[in-house]
């Protein structure tokens, strides 16, 4: 088992009351674990704690939807009032629910979502700049050639800096559109309900365009959830390109380790 899929400490599952036999769950970054019905997932910095609350008021605004045509996940505080616990948190586990995917409804829930969010969350929250993970880090260095240039010349990969090279190279300074909040790994965190209602989970929040976020979610579809190639067709010009580009980047550098020949063979760059 890798070191990101150990399973939450006996503190975490005390804090938030979890019980019950853990399971660890499918989807997204692999990470997460059912303990009764919670899902605890781990990665997340203390400076998130101002998204739960934001998570929680749509999640119920979605739910009271007639017809529901899109879901969020609801999260759960830990018994001393916190919404992080040692980098966890827990949100509602939905029974009867099945990975999603169709590339087409993942689109679509990427349009839905976006849409709401750009509503719940006006202004950039400051937050976002304590994050330190490997993701954050790597989405940073995505709108930065000269941090990605760098970044892939410290990294042990064959391939890895001549790849970034021609991602980098084929920047371009266009604008990709109005920076929100968005989810920055969509793709393998969007499952069915019981009743075909796509259902979002484990939000990764990052402020960019939602074109950028559509691409990640391409991006991800084509290369672990079983899209053709040719999904990738409709991003090789204009905004699409360089929202691609810079999503080709984002994943190339926080994968650890990164599968060179499984990008270069995207003809991304």
């Amino acid at each position: 088992m890798s070191p990101d899929a150990t399973q939450p400490p006996d503190r975490v599952l005390d804090l938030f009351a979890a019980e019950g036999v853990l399971e660890r769950l499918e989807g997204g970054r692999g990470t997460g674990w059912r303990a009764g019905d919670l899902v605890l997932s781990p990665g997340h910095h203390e400076s998130e704690a101002w998204l739960a609350p934001v998570q929680a008021r749509l999640a119920v605004r979605l739910d009271e939807q007639s017809p529901r045509v899109v879901r969020l996940a609801l999260p759960v505080p830990a018994r001393d009032g916190n919404l992080t616990a040692d980098g966890w948190v827990a949100t509602r586990f939905e029974p009867g629910t099945t990975p999603c995917r169709d590339l087409g409804v993942l689109r679509a829930t990427s349009h839905l979502l976006h849409a709401h969010l750009a509503s719940a969350v006006p202004a950039r929250p400051e937050q976002l700049d304590a994050r330190d993970d490997r993701w954050a880090t790597a989405e940073r260095q995505a709108y930065d050639a000269d941090a990605a240039l760098l970044a892939a010349q410290d990294r042990p990969e064959p391939g890895l800096p001549e790849l970034v090279g021609r991602l980098v190279a084929g920047l371009e300074p266009v604008d990709l559109g109005r920076e929100q909040l968005v989810h920055a790994d969509l793709a393998g965190n969007v499952l069915l309900d019981a009743t075909g209602v796509p259902l979002v989970i484990d939000l990764s929040p990052a402020w960019r365009s939602p074109l950028w976020a559509e691409a990640v979610c391409v991006l991800d579809a084509v290369l672990w959830l079983g899209a053709p190639i040719g999904a990738l067709d409709g991003w090789r010009s204009g905004a699409e390109r360089q929202a691609m580009l810079r999503a080709a980047l984002f994943r190339v550098l926080s994968d650890r380790p990164c599968g060179v020949a499984r990008y270069a063979g995207l003809g991304i760059g």
